[in-house]
């Protein structure tokens, strides 16, 4: 019975001690950060987007988190900065990611501001990226004679599109590209130093 007791207690010590160190201390640590002036809430159209980005599950092969010079080559990718708590304050859930099948997210917006290309990306990552192993969200889009009025056509490269069709975008499609395009966090997290 002693014994018993013994190994409850420690348990609970353990579980005690896990707990502060791995949930306390943490919240305590980032419960007062203010997000940077530069970083803008999403729009309605960018939440739209993240949740796109979230339903087709974009966020198991991609991650938003370049991690410190020191720790991984991510600077030298191209990646951008390393990210602070700061840069998640309006990211409701947060989509950090823990794979990287495909390149980190975090700046995209900076690295790849064009439209044209995330829409076409998105169509057939392919005939952007030889080689690359994302899979075509071609139900995003639709395959028509012509685009009606006020629809977006995806400027595709030459023999991509079936001849005398057009790709237009979906809303879907739009209001991802709209996220992935306000994904830049390029602007300065530390105060410059005073002359």
């Amino acid at each position: 019975m002693d014994s018993d007791l013994k190994l409850v207690s420690g348990a609970m010590v353990a579980l005690g001690l896990a707990t502060a160190a791995l949930v306390v201390m943490p919240y305590v640590q980032v419960r007062d950060i203010t997000p940077p002036p530069q970083l803008k809430p999403y729009t309605d159209q960018q939440q739209r987007g993240r949740a796109v980005y979230i339903a087709n599950g974009c966020v198991y092969c991609h991650s938003q988190q370049p991690r410190d010079r020191k720790v991984a080559p991510d600077g030298a990718r191209g990646w951008g900065r390393p990210s602070v708590p700061a840069d998640y304050s309006y990211d409701r859930p947060h989509l950090l990611g823990s794979m990287r099948t495909g390149p980190d997210l975090f700046n995209i917006g900076a690295r790849q501001p064009s439209a044209d290309w995330h829409l076409g990306h998105l169509y057939q990552p392919r005939a952007y990226v030889p080689g690359s192993i994302m899979p075509a969200y071609a139900f995003l889009f639709r395959v028509k004679a012509a685009a009606d009025e006020g629809e977006q056509v995806v400027n595709m490269p030459p023999g991509r599109v079936p001849e005398g069709k057009v790709v237009v975008a979906s809303p879907d499609a739009l209001d991802l590209v709209k996220y992935l395009q306000g994904l830049d966090h390029t602007y300065a997290v530390l105060p410059s130093a005073k002359p």
